[in-house]
């Protein structure tokens, strides 16, 4: 709610923030905006999803161009929780990670294990099956993306 997002930027803009790390906080869709208008200069701003193209019959999803729209510059994708409750594959991930970079997004993509897989001794596969899928999609922009 506001009052958390508040306390949060509160405590980004007594700091103090490294100048030699770039600090990015992601966002609740509907507080782009809000966040965008309160945060210091400083930090990043990223959309926790966005779909894979720019427009269409969507219902409920943004586009990199409306979160650009309100300022932000980032976006999360892969997080394992898209993944794992909305079932979201490899492939689509991948592109949404293409599109949000064509759309002149920086990307946060996001790879891991399941506990299960962990426990099951495929880290290595899953993080390797994950990681293959997005090196099209990054193409020659690895600048423009951070791996979590």
């Amino acid at each position: 709610d506001k009052n958390q997002i508040n306390e949060i930027i509160n405590n980004l803009k007594k700091g103090p923030l490294d100048p030699n790390a770039e600090v990015v906080i992601g966002i609740p869709a509907i507080y782009l905006a809000y966040v965008k208008s309160i945060a210091p200069e400083n930090v990043g701003i990223a959309a926790q999803n966005c779909w894979k193209v720019a427009k269409g019959a969507f219902t409920g999803e943004i586009s990199p161009a409306m979160i650009k729209d309100v300022g932000a510059d980032w976006v999360i994708l892969g997080h394992s929780e898209r993944r794992v409750i909305f079932g979201e594959k490899d492939d689509l991930i991948a592109e949404k990670v293409a599109h949000a970079l064509e759309s002149g997004m920086k990307v946060i993509a996001c790879i891991g294990e399941t506990l299960e897989e962990r426990e099951a001794g495929k880290t290595e596969e899953v993080v390797f099956r994950q990681t293959k899928a997005l090196i099209p999609a990054i193409g020659s922009n690895w600048d423009k993306v951070v791996l979590a």
